[in-house]
């Protein structure tokens, strides 16, 4: 009896789908994953276990911001990963001192915590504030943030996100935390008291639906701050680290506001887990020895690979500037020809398309399409696309956009 070979097509796909049959049986199901199983990238591309190519302008929700495969960042890889990759921070390595040298030059301010995610970095700047606030009055603990604000997920991070679906589940959570309008600086005002410990902003909201702060809020933030001898910081974890065209969303003010705290993670070490909290000394002196640490924040693989992504950013800064008000152009042009288009927000390659309808069917008709973004929000498709995207890229994305727009239907 001759036997059949199913055609490689069909084993492919059979293949992708009991890849997703097992997560579906043996994951915790707190993930709603889109129906692609990615195998590979390069440069802006990523390709599914069948060789499909797609454009990637979700880049792992900010986080591969170098695109798939670079080269520099390979060669540092294969090289540290041969010497040293964690030592823990019982020990000295070669490059945690370098690169928190390296954040206080970038940023302005003075002593890095480095963690592995964002929302460890945010429980850093929550630790900083409390210990800050309780040094000068035990009842100093209240903690002002954003509506519609996005920080984390542990249960600190929850207690000052001002998204009630996130949080309700979950409650109680941290006392004392106030939620004011974006960009309404009465409101801040009258938030903030002398019981204040710290003030939380997104210098541009991300999962929030890509809103940015005003200058004059901003500064605002800043006065309040200073006349309540509360902690400012700043939530770059997703706005910032060149995503907006500067090394950090905060430093787009002129003059610049500057925080006594800014977190950030997400693109600092290319895929491999990475964050940080840098403060001015004033908030670094609220932490003494013990107070608080991470087993696996700041490993020698981890800062090493960040050190050559910044060495890689500096000479991307100037097309990350150019290229995303190219983009930004071409998003505008949408919104004049479509009328399901409300508006287009964002800076350098961190940029939102607001529309009058839900936005999870464009989402799906894009991986058809071969073009991978997100909508956050419901309404809002957020482009987050690497640093190394040309024009021409850009370009190509639009025209899918634009065909996915004219295909959608307004609601009634």
């Amino acid at each position: 009896m001759t036997s059949v070979v199913p055609p490689i097509h069909s084993t492919v796909e059979d293949a992708a789908q009991n890849i997703m049959h097992l997560e579906q049986q043996y994951l915790l199901q707190n993930y709603a994953r889109y129906p692609l199983v990615l195998e590979r990238g390069k440069g802006c591309y990523v390709y599914d276990t069948a060789g499909r190519r797609y454009l990637d302008l979700i880049t792992g929700i900010g986080v591969n911001a170098l695109g798939y495969g670079h080269p520099r960042i390979v060669k540092v890889i294969r090289e540290q990963s041969a010497k040293l990759i964690h030592s823990s921070n019982l020990y000295y390595h070669p490059y945690q001192g370098l690169l928190a040298e390296r954040l206080a030059r970038m940023s302005g301010l003075q002593r890095t915590f480095f963690a592995n995610t964002g929302t460890e970095a945010i429980e850093a700047g929550l630790k900083m504030a409390r210990a800050h606030g309780r040094a000068m009055d035990p009842e100093k603990f209240e903690i002002v943030s954003l509506e519609n604000s996005f920080h984390g997920r542990t249960l600190g991070a929850l207690s000052i996100t001002g998204q009630a679906k996130y949080r309700t589940d979950f409650e109680p959570l941290l006392p004392g935390v106030k939620f004011v309008p974006i960009n309404d600086t009465a409101a801040l005002e009258a938030a903030v008291t002398d019981r204040t410990a710290g003030i939380f902003l997104e210098m541009i909201q991300g999962e929030g639906g890509i809103y940015p702060l005003t200058p004059e809020y901003a500064a605002k933030a800043r006065e309040l701050a200073d006349r309540h001898n509360a902690l400012l910081i700043a939530d770059e974890t997703q706005c910032g680290v060149g995503r907006p065209g500067t090394y950090f969303a905060y430093q787009r003010s002129e003059p610049v506001v500057l925080p006594d705290v800014m977190v950030a993670a997400k693109p600092v070490a290319c895929g491999i887990p990475l964050g940080f909290a840098v403060a001015n000394d004033k908030a670094a002196a609220a932490i003494k020895p013990g107070m608080h640490g991470s087993t696996f924040g700041g490993g020698a693989l981890a800062c090493r690979v960040a050190l050559e992504f910044l060495d890689i950013l500096e000479e991307l800064l100037p097309s990350i500037r150019t290229v995303g008000a190219h983009f930004r152009e071409r998003l505008l042009e949408l919104a004049r020809k479509h009328s399901i288009v409300k508006e287009v927000r964002g800076f350098g390659l961190m940029l939102g398309l607001e529309l009058t309808i839900p936005g999870k069917q464009l989402v799906l008709d894009g991986i058809a399409e071969g073009l991978l973004f997100n909508c956050t929000h419901d309404f809002v498709l957020r482009f987050l696309p690497p640093y190394i995207i040309t024009e021409k890229e850009v370009d190509r994305a639009v025209k899918t956009i634009d065909k996915l727009l004219r295909k959608a239907k307004p609601q009634e």
